[in-house]
């Protein structure tokens, strides 16, 4: 599963590897000694999450400020834009944001360790999302950002007026959101 390592060290992009042929394609979607190797940690996900959204739906900036959620984002069919902000406030990168566009193609997968929101943006007209998170959902201490919040300047891609919910819409500001010690 080689890797590369995005403007934030801790959120790694991971390519793995695809052995195809004439009949498709194979390739192993997680291995923990791999994951383990490329992130340094070990992995203990408790939760599979499935989600299928249409072109221009952007979900996020989410994040869970107990419990928090590290997650390993794989683009099963589609594209989209995926982004991390680090929401630390004791690391040298609080504030700063980092973004990957995942193609279902190649299999890429986007490792987001717990300490950040996460949101993407949908760029084809579905995309099929699968991540494993490392604690449980719990709707009590979730929290939101904006997705346009000026103080980050997430440089979102020219696609038109993004989809949200209604809470998304409602998300507090960066400055105005609860931080990581």
């Amino acid at each position: 599963m080689p890797t590369s390592s995005s403007q934030i060290p801790e959120v790694v992009f991971l390519e793995p590897r695809l052995f195809r042929d004439e009949r498709g394609f194979f390739y192993e979607s997680f291995n923990a000694a791999a994951f383990q190797h490329a992130t340094g940690l070990p992995c203990e996900f408790v939760q599979d999450n499935h989600s299928i959204s249409k072109r221009n739906v952007l979900r996020g900036l989410h994040y869970q400020i107990q419990q928090a959620q590290g997650k390993l984002v794989q683009i099963i069919s589609g594209t989209i834009y995926d982004v991390a902000v680090d929401l630390r406030r004791r690391s040298p990168t609080f504030g700063q944001w980092t973004a990957h566009t995942l193609h279902a193609e190649q299999r890429q997968a986007l490792w987001i360790p717990a300490g950040f929101a996460h949101g993407f943006l949908v760029l084809s007209d579905t995309a099929e999302i699968l991540y494993k998170v490392t604690d449980y959902w719990a709707p009590q201490h979730e929290r939101k950002i904006i997705w346009n919040d000026p103080d980050l300047g997430i440089d979102w891609p020219p696609t038109g007026e993004p989809v949200l919910s209604a809470p998304d819409l409602a998300a507090p500001r960066f400055r105005d959101a609860e931080y990581f010690a």
